[in-house]
């Protein structure tokens, strides 16, 4: 009522301000007009208008841009434009397409103006006659030539500009002029009907008719936006960017800058869109994202924010909810506003269905009351439809700032974890804080503006509701808040079941990247059956707590579909009991408003829950943002040169864990000067690493000063290698100088490892360096080390991993000569190389117990006298009396060593002077380096690690029905569709009814008993809610069993895989997909699908009902799905890529964090933090890029969708209005139009959950590859098992051996033949490098020979199960290796042995006193990695495992590299002892260890050198192993006189 008032007030005072008679004669000129034709002058007019301020706009910027840059340079200009149109453009080829729409354009220019020329002569005519003349008639044609004259012009000047795209201005005009043919089409049909062939005599007609195709073929081309016109560009400039893999985009992201126009239509995506389109994207393609919305930015912002709460109140915890509010608050606020203005327009629909009823039932209150109603219902569905892209878009970019900085904070502080913090951290944890809570805080944005927007839409949904039902909008009002009490129990429920799914995700993660980690020892030692059941039993727990989340989260579904029935009901039950009288219109408006109520109730489940969720997770990461960071006044560290005293520590105590009674290292004190050499020696477990921890500052300090003058670089015991190419492992981000580098390489001993690499340097190295031998990667560490060119060197058992030769030439060239200058302290378990320290301390239970030179610690007696008899003793028993030192000269090195040594003493003492020799070679050589380098990156393909795989195109079907068909055999998903379409047709039969049985309008009599009524509208509806439960277990019951299924499939396939998938395979590729794909299998697919599955059949729902009244919808619907579905199509091409380049972009991002958090003290001890910080951020605007691309691009379609469907319905309204009264059925129509507010939002619902469905399936997509991994050869063959007791002798064939890593890698065996006898003990020797791991992983099948065979007791072992080859073999591999968990648990994994023997195992390995020592003794805590047990001692452990196994052949692969000599020939005598009937092979680098074996293996580069016993090898003067031998012992006793 209140808005045909208005408009008649309006009519009434434009008749009384209209004095002049030829104003109002105009005036009904104008009122004579057809509403059709007044709509299409106004909107030739308008866009006419639009263009021309365009134009004008751009011409005055251009205007303004040239004299600013004449100011600034006035030739710069005009040469920037000639290279850009001489050397960009060289041709342009003008397409068919271009050609047929400009000729359309003319053509439809020449009908105007013949049409205005046809009727401008007629009315001068009749004008010459006398008769009245209307000049109206000349509108139409003269707007819309107007119109086309320009934009034919527009269309033409695409050519002169080679334009690959129509401008958006002119695509709409043609849109709009085709939709407006189409009105006049069907308003001349009914014409035709009523008139009869006369009615065609009208020019107007007949030129609208002779438009019709042109104009259909215009719109077309408009909604593709090609002009057809394709640019030939310069090729010399596109080169670069395609040869240079690492050039990347230079391009930013053209959204920062774009225009209002073009923000709002987010046509700025259109060029991507369009590569896509054509080809599969690729990271390049990507632009840059803006300032603004990069890492760094963002990170700064709320890391300052957070440091400010912290440091407001120190006592109490900051919030970091409100940390993250006052830095994102801004884009929160402009979110609002579009948000508000959303809520506020959807409410206009419901509001206006009552008057729209009224006025379909005859009820018309001023002139076009109709098309005005239809008018203002799509102008609010327009801004509808615009505001709600830009609030979703303006969510997603928040919740991405989000992430970037609370990733990055995460990385930070894992990087200044303490010692204490970390070990209550693992790194799966920390993964999870970074791919699961940090996700799940930056979802949040989604739903931040539901808190204030629930009260906002009850408020407007009970106001509308006043105005249909009266007094009963109060039962509305407590029936809503019955249904938001009810979920607050069922909310803590779910937060409950949450916390303790993330619990038991973060523990499998754990134990599943510990696994991964240590796959190798897993295989050889026969356990990953073991390791994989127990990963299957934490998965049940994960997965116990998983399935009362989705039958929960049903349950809740079922509550809020069912919650606006039951509010529905209340509401017309209330209303009937008050007695009042319900209208079609009413109720069709209350019906709508439900609809809207719907949404944020059903929403508001996941709003506590999501709440909840991001509760916990923020509670998580704030917790471990607050845990306690290392010391920073641990060490004191001054300018270099300030002092002569480089470090100083004075009265240190130390203790790794600040609560334990008893410190790791107490009484400390010690003052090295600068350019002093200090050795570190001790036994096993006396705290050398500690020590050395402790001058870093790595160790909490209890008490005591420590003093550091100058840069330092830290060389740690196991080997910390990051994932990349040796020269940058050797660089570490320090720039590249060639001399240095050359002369590094050199000192390091490193040329001759290079030349055997096929990339050389370039060589890209696996997983934790996986590709290397244990000594390359020592070497590679004291290469960065050493180029980092520190003040201090700490040096932590450099030697343990390096033969003999190598030992002593890296001795001489980087601690006598590249170090001489150099303040070095190093820790050493080799005796021979402590004469040549200034000062050696000697360490015992973590004290210094004797500090001196070398000749007074002798004298002085005591555990330093201890350690070098053990050495002499191991010395003695080489037996090389027989040779004299006038044979020497014949036992030189073979390869030319000692001439270098010589001349590398002799150049001088620091590694600056040994640049300048190298300088002189390397400018000859520099040229050749650089096309190495380039064919090196062109071969890429070849190298051991390999770019991660893709999917390219779209996703396959096989994966859709793989998935479906994973849970009983798909037979739920029918039900699933039966459920839902039974529920959308009782809804649709419960809404129809209320129309049809209620009164038309005030007055009317019902059709039904107020009972029969309501009582028939609950059945229907609460039959409705029913099947949404039925569907909602259905789906959740489909996917837990899918989700299970597909987890243990590929758990059990990456268990099976070969060795060299582990080598070849980063862990964070394989971490990525057992945690976030495998958590969006779990909670998001099965959901997206039945989501996709009930939109689907909502939306046919709606289309019947609207064709059910008004069929002609039909001619809209059919050419708008079609429209749909191909701009789908062209989305979709590009979507599917940038979600496959997301998913890749994350492993980085994880695989970073895992090699940080490992290598964490290498990183802080050459005080490299910032430098990976900043890799952090790059990686974090590397996977930014491609996200906020493909979340922009969700919104492109949906908004193109959305405004499709609003025209269908504009269409529809127009319709109805067009209808004569009575024609149709008001409450049908009305029906028709409830359900046609929600087109536009169920059709961009409905592709959205497509896209993001087939977006989320990538997911299964990823693990499905990850089921196809070809598997190692079977565990067990039935038909070939080996006796129970096999091996019985253990001895060993090799025929014909060749092995290679990998097919496209060269052959490392080269045909090697020979046989161990069994019980005899073989060592194994030769040059790092030579082969010596490579055949004992052949003997074990980590590595399946190329050619030849092992046999084993008379069977090959190609021909038995891998599980019944390692279970019979026993081995104590190079790296020693502790799970997670208690000594028990690592000794016997299997739970095959009793304490008793345990306890003997130990204490042979001489461990038995450590553990009893121990509170908890057997089930003394082991953690993550065993960083609570030295080196050493894990060796030991290892050793222990072996004397449980007790197997007839055992391998020691550098066994004893990390432990003393006393405890190695302590060792050694236990191994003599217990496995005394075995067949033991040794691989060793202390030739004490294999001097006493029965037979002797060398190897050189991958070839049987010599085979003999040791005493004819040792009687060869020729022999290589005499050479090895004379090398050990010349090292031993020569170093002393140096």
């Amino acid at each position: 009522m209140g808005i045909s008032l208005l408009f008649n007030k309006f009519y009434n005072l434009s008749a009384w301000t209209t004095p002049f008679s030829s104003s109002n004669h105009l005036l009904n000129a104008f009122q004579g007009l057809p509403i059709l034709e007044l709509s299409s002058i106004c909107i030739n007019l308008t866009l006419f208008l639009v263009f021309l301020f365009i134009v004008s706009a751009r011409h005055i910027l251009i205007c303004v841009g040239r004299i600013r840059v004449l100011k600034d340079d006035s030739n710069a200009n005009s040469v920037q434009l000639r290279h850009r149109v001489d050397g960009e453009i060289q041709c342009t080829e003008i397409g068919r397409g271009y050609i047929a729409s400009v000729f359309c354009c003319f053509y439809v220019l020449f009908l105007q103006i013949l049409v205005l020329g046809f009727d401008g002569v007629g009315l001068i005519k009749e004008a010459a006659q006398g008769k009245g003349t209307n000049w109206t008639l000349l509108l139409l044609p003269a707007a819309q030539g107007l119109g086309w004259f320009v934009f034919s012009f527009s269309a033409l000047y695409c050519k002169i500009k080679a334009s690959e795209k129509f401008p958006l201005l002119l695509r709409v005009w043609w849109v709009v002029s085709f939709t407006l043919c189409l009105c006049t089409l069907y308003a001349d049909g009914k014409g035709y009907v009523v008139e009869g062939p006369k009615y065609f005599r009208s020019s107007h007609v007949l030129s609208n008719f002779a438009a019709t195709p042109a104009l259909a073929f215009l719109c077309f081309v408009a909604i593709r936006g090609v002009t057809g016109i394709k640019v030939c560009r310069n090729s010399d400039l596109q080169e670069p960017l395609l040869l240079e893999e690492d050039a990347g985009c230079l391009k930013v992201s053209p959204y920062s800058e774009a225009g209002l126009l073009s923000l709002a239509t987010l046509s700025w995506l259109n060029p991507l869109l369009s590569i896509g389109a054509k080809r599969p994207l690729e990271l390049k393609d990507i632009p840059l994202l803006a300032t603004k919305d990069r890492s760094k930015t963002n990170y700064k912002i709320l890391n300052s924010n957070w440091e400010k709460l912290k440091a407001e109140n120190p006592l109490k915890r900051p919030s970091l909810a409100w940390a993250i509010l006052k830095s994102f608050w801004k884009e929160a606020a402009c979110n609002a506003i579009f948000a508000g203005l959303n809520t506020l327009v959807s409410y206009v629909g419901p509001y206006m269905i009552s008057y729209f009823v009224d006025y379909l039932v005859g009820k018309e209150t001023f002139p076009h009351e109709g098309y005005i109603l239809a008018g203002t219902l799509f102008a609010a569905k327009l801004v509808e439809t615009l505001t709600t892209r830009q609030w979703y878009l303006g969510v997603d970019i928040l919740g991405m700032h989000v992430r970037s900085a609370l990733t990055a904070m995460v990385y930070r502080k894992g990087l200044r974890l303490s010692s204490s913090a970390r070990q209550s951290h693992t790194s799966g944890e920390i993964v999870n804080y970074m791919a699961v809570d940090v996700q799940r805080v930056g979802d949040y944005s989604w739903y931040l503006h539901d808190i204030w927007m629930l009260p906002l839409q009850i408020i407007l949904a009970l106001a509308i509701l006043y105005k249909n039902v009266g007094i009963a909008f109060v039962a509305t009002l407590i029936a809503t808040i019955v249904s938001i009490v009810i979920t607050v129990p069922l909310a803590r429920v779910q937060e409950d079941y949450q916390d303790k799914l993330m619990a038991a995700k973060d523990d499998r993660m754990r134990k599943t990247s510990e696994c991964l980690r240590n796959m190798r020892i897993l295989k050889l030692q026969a356990w990953e059956n073991r390791y994989q059941v127990m990963l299957e039993e934490m998965r049940s727990v994960e997965f116990k707590w998983l399935r009362k989340a989705l039958y929960s989260q049903a349950f809740i579904t079922f509550i809020f579909w069912s919650s606006p029935i039951f509010v529905s009901a209340v509401t017309f039950g209330t209303c009937i009991l008050l007695g009042g009288q319900l209208t079609a219109g009413s109720v069709l408006s209350a019906l709508a408003t439900f609809r809207i109520l719907q949404e944020p109730l059903r929403n508001f489940p996941d709003l506590v829950s999501m709440m909840a969720q991001t509760k916990v997770s923020l509670d998580r990461i704030s917790g471990f943002l607050l845990e306690e960071e290392l010391q920073e006044d641990a060490t004191v560290i001054l300018p270099r040169g300030i002092t002569s005293l480089v470090i100083e520590i004075k009265d240190g105590e130390f203790c790794w864990d600040p609560s334990s009674p008893q410190s790791t290292l107490s009484g400390i004190n010690m003052k090295v000067e600068r350019g002093m050499r200090v050795a570190v020696c001790g036994m096993v477990g006396s705290g050398k690493s500690s020590f050395l921890s402790s001058i870093l500052g790595e160790i909490p300090k209890i008490s005591g000063e420590v003093r550091i003058c100058g840069s330092a670089a830290y060389v740690s015991q196991s080997a910390w290698i990051q994932s990349g190419n040796i020269e940058e492992n050797i660089l570490f981000g320090s720039p590249m100088d060639k001399a240095k580098y050359k002369s590094v390489i050199h000192a390091c001993s490193l040329k001759r490892d290079l030349e055997l690499f096929s990339h050389g340097d370039q060589t890209i190295i696996g997983d934790r360096g996986i590709n290397l031998s244990g000594g390359q990667k020592q070497r590679v560490q004291l290469a960065r080390a050493l180029y980092q060119d520190a003040d201090i060197y700490l040096l932590d058992d450099p030697f343990s991993a390096v033969d003999a030769h190598t030992g002593s030439e890296l001795f001489k060239e980087y601690i006598l000569t590249a170090l001489a200058t150099k303040t070095l302290i190093f820790v050493t378990h080799q005796v021979e190389f402590l004469p040549a320290a200034d000062m050696i301390l000697v360490l015992k239970e973590g004290r210094i117990i004797q500090a001196g030179k070398y000749d007074e610690l002798l004298q002085a007696g005591t555990d330093f006298n201890t350690l070098v008899s053990a050495h002499h003793e191991a010395i003695e028993a080489m037996d090389i009396v027989n040779h004299s030192s006038e044979d020497s000269d014949d036992h030189q090195p073979f390869d030319g060593s000692v001439l270098s040594s010589k001349k590398c003493n002799s150049i001088g003492n620091n590694i600056d002077s040994l640049a300048k020799e190298v300088q002189e070679v390397a400018s000859a050589s520099d040229l050749k380096a650089i096309k190495d380098k380039k064919k090196a990156k062109r071969s890429r393909k070849k190298q051991i690690v390999q770019e991660e795989e893709r999917e390219r195109g779209r996703v396959s079907m096989k994966v859709y029905l793989s998935y479906m068909a994973a849970a009983y055999k798909g037979l739920l998903i029918p039900l699933i569709i039966i459920a839902q379409t039974l529920f959308q047709i009782l809804q649709i039969a419960s809404n129809w009814w209320m129309s049809w049985a209620n009164p038309q309008t005030e007055g009317d009599q019902p059709k039904t008993s107020n009972m029969v009524l309501i009582v028939v509208y609950m059945a229907l509806a609460f039959g409705s809610s029913w099947f949404i439960f039925v569907r909602a277990v259905l789906v959740a019951t489909f996917g837990l069993a899918a989700a299970q299924k597909l987890f243990l499939k590929m758990l059990t396939t990456v268990f099976r895989a070969p060795m060299s998938f582990f080598d070849t395979t980063p862990a964070g590729r394989i971490l990525n997909r057992v945690s976030v794909d495998q958590s969006v299998v779990d909670l998001d697919i099965p959901f997206r699908l039945g989501g996709f599955a009930s939109t689907t059949i909502q939306l046919l729902g709606i289309v019947g009902v609207m064709t059910q009244v008004t069929w002609q919808v039909l001619l809209l619907v059919v050419p708008m799905a079609i429209a749909c579905l191909w701009m789908q199509k062209y989305y979709m091409a590009s979507s599917r890529e940038l979600v496959r380049i997301v998913s890749i972009q994350k492993s980085p991002i994880i695989h970073l964090f895992g090699e940080s958090i490992a290598g964490a003290a290498t990183i802080r001890g050459f005080g490299q933090e910032k430098r990976f910080m900043k890799r952090n951020l790059y990686l974090l605007d590397c996977f930014a890029r491609p996200f906020f691309c493909s979340i922009a691009a969700i919104e492109w379609l949906c908004l193109r969708m959305e405004l499709l469907s609003t025209f269908v319905f504009a269409f529809c309204m127009v319709l109805l209005v067009s209808f004569p009264h009575g024609t149709i059925d008001p409450s049908m129509a009305g029906l028709a139009v409830t359900y046609g507010l929600n087109l536009n939002a169920r059709l961009s619902r409905w592709i959205l959950s497509f896209c993001k469905l087939e977006n989320k399936i990538i997911s299964i997509e990823r693990i499905h590859q990850y089921c196809q991994i070809p598997s190692e050869a079977p565990p067990v063959i039935v038909d070939s098992r080996p006796p129970p007791l096999w091996p019985e002798k253990g001895a060993i064939d090799l025929i014909e051996l060749k092995v290679r890593y990998k097919e496209n890698l060269p052959v490392v065996l080269h045909g090697v033949t020979c046989s161990f006898p069994g019980g005899k003990k073989i060592g194994i020797v030769g040059r790092t490098g030579s082969g010596k791991s490579t055949l004992i992983q052949a003997l074990f099948r980590l590595i399946e020979p190329a050619g030849g065979r092992i046999i084993i007791d008379n069977i090959d072992i190609t021909t038995i199960g891998l599980h019944d080859l390692r279970s019979r073999l026993s081995i104590i591999p190079q790296d020693p290796t502790l799970f997670e968990g208690t000594i028990r648990d690592n000794l016997d994994p299997l739970g095959e042995h009793s304490d008793q023997e345990i306890w003997q195992a130990l204490d042979k390995s001489q461990l038995g006193e450590t553990v009893r020592r121990k509170e908890k003794k057997l089930d003394t805590p082991v953690r993550e990695n065993g960083d609570n047990w030295s080196v050493g001692q894990r060796q030991l452990v290892s050793l222990g495992r072996a004397l449980l196994k007790q197997a007839r052949i055992l391998v020691l692969d550098e066994a004893t590299a990390s432990v003393d000599s006393a405890t190695d020939n302590l060792i050694q005598k236990i191994i003599r002892t217990e496995f005394n009937d075995c067949t033991v092979c040794t691989i060793a680098h202390r030739i004490p260890t294999v001097i006493d074996s029965d037979l002797v293996l060398v190897l050189s580069d991958g070839r049987v050198a010599e085979f003999d016993t040791p005493q004819r090898l040792l009687e060869d003067k020729y022999s290589m192993f005499l050479k090895l031998v004379t090398e050990y012992s010349s090292r031993s006793s020569g170093i002393p006189d140096i």
